[in-house]
């Protein structure tokens, strides 16, 4: 498989070219974590993650960092506002963002690094750019003097001369700058209502670092001084990334990233996602309205990711269906592999179609709407040949699990659906238990009101009771489990 992918610096699809075969340094842009990220940031990282599955899933080795900016105005703002410390606030925030990583089932990442964590290598940084005459001082903030740097803004497709002459900045406008063009490294100053917050010693004075410095200094220190894939939303093309870009390349002369990637934005009911319109919704209000971690990680996946994705509740029902579709099947084709074979062969070259299918369109930049109408080609055919076959099942059922455990390696919506089903039979079961041992108590004081009323409830929910000499059993749509209780 040769793995091509836009690249956001050159707008063109390349072929991914790691500079060491066999292993790809990718940095992501993590979350600010002054508040519960919402699901519009993750459809970036799930994005992420599906990129990170396909190169494992293709032999590579990933190593792949993605910070935790624990530090920011935002992170300080809240600290002040709500008289605690920066780790007090952040702490709970981290916690919070990696249960619903864990929810949606994305894999760990190699690094996780905080910022305040990496404060003297960012010092380091802003020393090997002033070392190269590329930054200032003023009242006591280092700035990064973007005049000195020829090719500022090529990523974001910006004429620098342009951006002087229309005032265009870059979000530190607070700040004393010579330039209007010009971010922030240092921030320092008189902050005095920081001071018990975030302020570290510098050769410059107290203060803290830029937002831009953070990602540089933790990517370089971990991956080294050029990554193989830098991601991360559209938003932060610019002026993050293209910060990123010139304050690492300032200080090392050697190119940051060979690859950059970008996601497109997540929109709600076709609207921008904005907390004034109650559309920021987080994973755990949207689990708590009942829809399945699976179904949420499979909508905001089936869209490439260079596209918008729009969230709606119409989509999300659409998408259960689809998980359930996929679901169903690979539980027929499981139930299948015990049973003797037919002498026809259909599914077996209906997955080998499939298959190639579902790995060019992988292949052509994460094409994941072909991917995924392969793999549902062979969904129809399999369910059409178990129909046909029973009861002895066709063959190459092996040959079409094996494709769905290649979707699953991919996509991972199979296992969290796994998991779903294993947690609804356990609640049900605590449940059925409790009843059954109220039904038992209704009869041995000759409630049989009760008791007939307890057998049809569980009836209802499809739950079947038999009474034994032995104690209580019940099955739901197969075998029957004894209870413990009379």
């Amino acid at each position: 498989m040769s793995l091509r992918l836009y690249n956001s610096l050159t707008r063109s699809i390349e072929p991914l070219e790691p500079l060491e075969a066999g292993v790809v340094r990718m940095y992501t842009c993590g979350p600010t974590v002054y508040d519960r990220a919402h699901i519009g940031n993750f459809r970036t990282f799930l994005w992420e993650d599906l990129l990170r599955r396909v190169l494992r899933w293709q032999g590579i080795e990933v190593v792949q960092v993605m910070n935790l900016t624990d530090v920011d105005d935002r992170t300080i703002a809240a600290a002040l506002e709500r008289g605690l410390t920066l780790q007090e606030v952040t702490a709970p925030v981290i916690q919070q963002f990696f249960d619903d990583w864990r929810t949606l089932g994305l894999e760990p990442v190699e690094h996780n690094p905080r910022a305040t964590e990496h404060i003297d290598g960012m010092i380091a940084l802003i020393e090997a750019l002033e070392a190269r005459g590329l930054t200032y001082l003023s009242d006591g903030s280092v700035y990064f003097a973007i005049e000195r740097l020829g090719d500022y803004g090529r990523l974001a497709g910006l004429d620098p001369e342009s951006m002087h002459s229309t005032g265009q900045a870059t979000g530190d406008e607070e700040y004393d700058k010579n330039d209007p063009r010009d971010f922030v490294l240092w921030k320092g100053g008189l902050r005095a209502e920081e001071g018990d917050v975030a302020v570290w010693d510098s050769p410059w004075g107290p203060g803290r670092p830029g937002w831009h410095l953070e990602c540089s200094a933790m990517a370089m220190a971990l991956l080294g001084e050029t990554l193989d894939i830098h991601t991360g939303g559209v938003d932060n093309l610019f002026p993050h990334h293209t910060n990123e870009i010139a304050q690492s390349e300032g200080a090392t002369g050697v190119p940051f990233a060979r690859h950059w990637m970008h996601a497109a934005h997540l929109l709600v009911e076709g609207r921008k996602m904005s907390k004034s319109l109650g559309n920021c919704f987080t994973v755990p209000e949207l689990v708590e309205r009942g829809h399945a971690p699976s179904t949420l990680r499979y909508l905001m996946l089936s869209g490439h990711y260079r596209a918008q994705l729009n969230f709606t509740f119409a989509g999300l029902e659409a998408a259960e269906r689809s998980v359930r579709r996929l679901y169903e099947c690979r539980e027929r084709l499981r139930a299948a592999t015990g049973l003797a074979t037919s002498g026809r062969d259909h599914l077996g070259s209906a997955a080998s179609e499939a298959r190639a299918g579902f790995e060019a369109a992988l292949e052509d930049d994460l094409n994941v709407s072909e991917a995924l109408a392969a793999v549902f080609g062979l969904v129809r055919e399999g369910n059409h040949c178990l129909d046909r076959a029973s009861p002895a099942a066709p063959g190459g059922v092996d040959d079409a699990l094996g494709v769905l455990d290649d979707f699953e390696r991919v996509f991972g919506v199979l296992g969290l659906r796994d998991r779903e089903e294993r947690e609804q039979v356990a609640d049900l079961s605590i449940e059925v238990e409790q009843l059954i041992a109220e039904r038992v108590r209704a009869r041995a004081s000759r409630d049989f009101a009760r008791a007939d009323e307890i057998r049809d409830r569980l009836l209802s929910r499809g739950v079947v009771l038999e009474d034994t000499p032995g104690g209580t059993r019940w099955k739901l749509g197969g075998t029957p489990s004894t209870t413990s209780t009379e």
